[in-house]
């Protein structure tokens, strides 16, 4: 039962607790317009990818752009941006690295490590506290727009994403497997739950790019984010196809370099929040 609450909030189909969460806060001198999530039901389905699209498509429109890597346990997005170097703070917060073409702000524990392949053997209370502290103690200045690469599944750091930062709307990341539809609507679920605005659905790595000709084949058979998205009244935003050429660029950290428009769709949508 939560604090001041007069009645059993297992009753509830959203709990008091969640209800009366109060939002965390940047630091003073940090002003951000739109926080954006990026999620995925299960890892490996591209929300890193989507998420450095999505920060890259906004940068080159003149936008300035942040991304916090949520993903505390899987990091990627200096790899995928070829940032380097060890972050560092004072006794005020943490000042994040900054992408080479189009400065984008980036923080991840990555940058915190001994090497990129030391792991991160923390239990959930300390991951979720790193996430917070990822918002709340460094130095973003000035932000029109912040991605959040958020962990992947419903587990406790997701939801404390959902619940302490103040998202003004999330990305949902899926594929064409079924198996993939499945466990994303419970992510869908969790979203809902916690009354986060669910901007619409990518769907990535559906078909496959032909190196030679362009033409897109399908993989599966038959995809269920169609199905998903009328269940749950959202919009399929874009399709990401297999792209070698797209993951030749993240793979070498020239992410910023891509020159596709697979997210068109949903960085209008965005741009209207």
């Amino acid at each position: 039962m939560a604090e001041n609450c007069n009645h059993d909030c297992s009753s509830c189909a959203q709990s008091c607790s969640e209800n009366q969460h109060v939002k965390k806060e940047p630091l003073p001198t940090t002003s951000i317009g739109k926080i954006i999530g990026v999620l995925s039901g299960k890892g490996g389905v591209g929300k890193s990818m989507v998420s450095s699209l999505l920060a890259v498509s906004l940068a080159k429109l003149g936008k300035k752009v942040g991304i916090m890597d949520a993903d505390i346990t899987g990091p990627s997005i200096p790899r995928i941006f070829g940032v380097t170097g060890e972050a560092y703070g004072d006794e005020g917060g943490i000042y994040p690295l900054t992408s080479s073409r189009y400065g984008i702000k980036i923080v991840s524990v990555n940058s915190m490590l001994e090497s990129e392949d030391t792991p991160v053997l923390w239990r959930g209370p300390i991951v979720s506290g790193m996430v917070n502290q990822f918002y709340t103690d460094v130095y973003w200045e000035d932000l029109d727009y912040l991605i959040i690469d958020m962990p992947p599944g419903t587990s406790d750091v997701a939801l404390s994403v959902l619940q302490d930062i103040p998202l003004d709307g999330l990305v949902m990341v899926t594929s064409a497997s079924k198996l993939i539809s499945m466990v994303v609507s419970k992510a869908i679920v969790m979203a809902l739950k916690t009354n986060s605005h669910i901007i619409g659905l990518v769907e990535n790595m559906a078909s496959v790019k032909c190196p030679d000709c362009g033409r897109l084949i399908d993989i599966y058979p038959a995809s269920d984010t169609a199905a998903i998205a009328d269940k749950y009244q959202l919009e399929v935003l874009a399709k990401i196809p297999l792209d070698t050429n797209l993951s030749a660029l993240a793979d070498s950290g020239r992410i910023e370099a891509c020159d596709e428009h697979y997210l068109d769709e949903l960085v209008k949508k965005v741009l209207d929040l």
